[in-house]
């Protein structure tokens, strides 16, 4: 992403009441983008539209305790960003869940015989969760990638193109990650994520590891994988690590990869996933560095710990291209 300018009229909502601090069990992720953020004050579908005319840099942030549990009803105060290594002004805050584009990953070659049912349920679980204006995008794919179903927020199209799935061909995993992305492209709404369910390493992809990874870092998407591999040190003994490789392309876009020791294990990992989309704040800064130059600059968010909390976390994706003149 380099310079992209979009309008997300229904990014931010606003609510009554007092969010109070809340801990909910899960992970800890980050994510970013940059645009232009712009609309109107009219509401849409019950989101409020916000006009800003600059620039900003938008971090998706989740904070969680030493328990790994999410840490939720935080303030700007307690929130700082760094670009390479200069502190930003936060612009803009908000801890509400905003509408999401999803897309899901889901492996159906032939390894995943005797694992695709309870994948299939992990992946229901995971519908069933979001946020009910989220939008779904599915890509299945064994021998090749194929889209099984457009941008949609009726999750019973999803879970019938699920269904009909069988195990069968190779791992083409590099191949639908890439196509993921560029079907992201056509998402409605600004925040962005991908649910990647696979058991094993790439076989047969056009694209390399290393296409990805450009295509990743340059992406605003935030990428979780659940990883039902072999353990990590019989992949090491055959040469590369398809657990190295999740933990490498999540890693990039603040987003996290999950192990389970059995199938058993989706489901709770599904909703956590999904639990953690809903509870992610969102920072805006104006970045001071006016160059366009189209080079990778660094985050880092830190945490200013309020009174009566420990060891808080955040997660954040490692950079963004900067725009080019």
């Amino acid at each position: 992403m380099k310079g992209r300018r979009f309008s997300v009229a229904a990014l931010f909502r606003t609510t009554a009441g007092l969010i109070g601090l809340g801990l909910l069990l899960g992970g800890s992720s980050l994510c970013l983008a940059q645009g232009t953020l712009s609309g109107d004050s009219s509401s849409d579908n019950g989101f409020s539209s916000l006009k800003i005319d600059v620039d900003l840099v938008l971090v998706s942030a989740t904070v969680t305790d030493h328990s790994r549990r999410f840490v939720t009803g935080l303030e700007k105060q307690h929130f700082r960003i760094f670009e390479d290594k200069i502190e930003q002004e936060i612009r803009h805050f908000s801890n509400e869940d905003v509408p999401t584009s999803i897309g899901l990953l889901f492996d159906v070659s032939s390894s995943m015989g005797d694992k695709i049912a309870r994948a299939r349920d992990a992946a229901v679980a995971f519908l069933k969760t979001s946020n009910p204006a989220d939008e779904y995008l599915l890509i299945a794919f064994a021998d090749r990638p194929s889209v099984e179903e457009n941008f949609t927020s009726d999750i019973s199209e999803i879970q019938n193109r699920l269904v009909h799935k069988r195990a069968k061909g190779s791992t083409t995993l590099y191949d639908a990650i890439y196509l993921a992305l560029e079907k992201m492209k056509q998402a409605n709404h600004s925040k962005k994520a991908i649910l990647l369910i696979t058991d094993g390493e790439d076989t047969r992809s056009r694209y390399s590891l290393v296409n990805v990874r450009n295509a990743v870092k340059e992406a605003d998407v935030q990428i979780f994988a659940i990883g039902i591999v072999n353990s990590y040190y019989s992949d090491l003994a055959r040469g590369r690590s398809g657990r190295g490789i999740l933990e490498q392309i999540t890693e990039i876009t603040g987003g996290r990869a999950y192990f389970p020791n059995s199938v058993y294990e989706l489901e709770d990992i599904c909703t956590k996933i999904a639990i953690e989309l809903k509870n992610q704040y969102i920072l805006g800064y104006s970045s001071t560095n006016r160059a366009k130059d189209g080079r990778w600059r660094k985050i880092k968010v830190k945490m200013k710990t309020p009174k009566g909390l420990h060891s808080l976390s955040v997660r954040t994706k490692t950079g963004y291209y900067g725009p080019q003149g």
